[in-house]
């Protein structure tokens, strides 16, 4: 391949279209990547074999995403992994038998720092169960002294010294997330075992009488939309309003058996720390192929890694969808 049969080849397709070409060596394909960058066209891949252009540039898949959906915007840290409970589709795999894997006040506070200069505008701490951390109180106080945040929990543990520590969190720059699946005992308690339901729905009216602003989340495990539908109707007799009411589906990672499948590729991240690194999305947080860097610090590039690898996987898969049309 020479640069003017790259030419003659973009030129003869529309502007979004890409075109792949043999290359005799990897030095071609850099070649090739350097005149994209100077002729405002995009070198989506190349190696020593064959190089794949396309003709112009697309449009930022991240700016086409609401601002708080960003890659970046929302921070997920987790706190623990170990959990009071063991739920059968736990993505984390958290179980009380789980080794802790703490991310740390010193971490979470040089995360903290870092993280409004890096673009986040939302921290959200999860486990694993992070009530379960003598230290909870100074890694909420470092968040929320940085950024509004939210507190993922099971609701379970709200009293003695626990409930103490609860009182003491701040109220104005703090949210409450609490997990409850169903509208009735029988279906959470299956999966999260006996007598968790009627704990949850305490912990969140505790959260509540205490004067936190609650979010409940729930994991539907059956396609049945009456569940949903009485969940919420469940919810709304609680006080909890509908933009506070977080229902999604049971994905299949970590125990789950069955479930969405989530990939990078089909996933937009959420950028995710642990101890031990950066992840593409919570859901993932337990999966190797999820991992994008081991590499915490500086927090602002390795956040713009996970950006750049979207970018990538999103103009990939546009270059086969045109490669390969249906019709």
């Amino acid at each position: 391949m020479d640069i003017l049969e790259l030419i003659e080849k973009l030129s003869a397709t529309a502007d979004g279209d890409a075109v792949t070409l043999p290359v005799a060596s990897s030095d071609e394909a850099e070649l090739a990547a350097a005149w994209c960058v100077r002729t405002g066209n995009t070198f989506v891949a190349g190696d020593g074999t064959s190089i794949t252009v396309r003709r112009g540039r697309p449009p930022d898949p991240i700016a086409v995403l609401r601002a708080d959906r960003r890659p970046g915007a929302r921070l997920w840290l987790y706190t623990n992994f170990d959990c009071n409970l063991a739920c059968d589709y736990c993505c984390a795999r958290s179980s009380p038998q789980t080794a802790r894997r703490a991310l740390g006040v010193d971490r979470v506070q040089q995360i903290a720092d870092a993280a409004p200069a890096a673009g986040v505008l939302e921290i959200l701490l999860t486990g694993g169960e992070p009530f379960l951390l003598p230290d909870l109180g100074d890694i909420v106080a470092h968040c929320t002294s940085a950024l509004p945040t939210t507190l993922l929990t099971n609701g379970m543990l709200f009293r003695g010294h626990r409930l103490e520590m609860l009182r003491a969190m701040p109220r104005d720059s703090l949210a409450l997330q609490i997990s409850l699946d169903s509208a009735t005992p029988d279906l959470h308690d299956s999966h999260r075992g006996k007598g968790t339901w009627a704990k949850a729905v305490a912990g969140i009216r505790t959260a509540l009488g205490e004067g936190f602003t609650v979010r409940v989340a729930a994991t539907l495990t059956t396609d049945d939309r009456h569940e949903e539908r009485d969940l919420r109707t469940f919810l709304d007799s609680l006080g909890i309003a509908r933009e506070h009411q977080v229902v999604r589906p049971l994905a299949h990672e970590g125990a789950a058996d069955d479930g969405l499948e989530l990939t990078v590729q089909t996933l937009i991240p959420e950028v995710t720390i642990t101890a031990d690194g950066v992840y593409w999305h919570p859901v993932g947080a337990d999966n190797d192929e999820q991992l994008v860097t081991r590499d915490i610090f500086p927090l602002d590039a390795a956040i713009d890694l996970v950006r750049e690898q979207f970018r990538a996987y999103r103009n990939a898969a546009d270059s086969t969808a045109r490669t390969f049309p249906c019709a």
